[in-house]
């Protein structure tokens, strides 16, 4: 694996014929990513019951695709709907919009391809949504993190809260909320 940024990298909002690619991208860095967090199994129940794209979040505009030389090496969003994570087929979503002056924003799915991670994808990924969701009037924002995922939130100011298992299909897996006060 290749260390050190990405040397061109373009951020821009994900399109909806992207979205098969972007499935494969998931579940790639699911599997190769989160060994020694998650077992196979948990691996497995959490791809095929909470992660994934959200599509309302492609049609928003607000999930966005990290493009590098050789094509797409991460995906991830804000969301100013209600849902603080899982992808389409997720039973637990709600599309109901937010109030800026009120509530925090959702950082949602995000993931980087195998061969790109630790290369500054996500901390790119992430600042574009923050930026977004501060233009958007957000103070605040929030997520679910994934075990692997915690490390790089909590690098990026990110502070978590009391974690949870999420049943999977009879598949406990273990998730961290996390929230973030942006400086506007």
């Amino acid at each position: 694996m290749t260390t050190g940024a990405m040397t061109k990298l373009t951020i821009r909002p994900a399109l909806p014929h992207e979205i098969p690619a972007l499935e494969a991208i998931i579940t790639a860095s699911a599997r190769v990513l989160s060994q020694g967090y998650y077992t196979p199994a948990e691996t497995e129940a959490a791809i095929a019951h909470v992660f994934g794209v959200d599509s309302e979040l492609v049609a928003d505009g607000t999930y966005l695709v990290a493009e590098a030389e050789d094509g797409i090496a991460g995906c991830g969003g804000w969301s100013k709907r209600a849902t603080l994570f899982g992808g389409d087929r997720f039973a637990g979503r709600a599309s109901g919009l937010l109030d800026p002056a009120r509530d925090a924003a959702k950082i949602r799915a995000f993931f980087v391809a195998p061969h790109a991670a630790r290369r500054g994808v996500g901390a790119a990924l992430l600042k574009a949504c923050e930026d977004a969701a501060a233009a958007a009037g957000f103070a605040r924002t929030e997520l679910m993190a994934t075990l692997p995922g915690e490390p790089f939130y909590a690098a990026h100011g990110y502070v978590g809260g009391q974690p949870i298992d999420l049943d999977c299909g009879g598949v406990p897996v273990r998730f961290v909320p996390m929230a973030k006060t942006l400086t506007l």
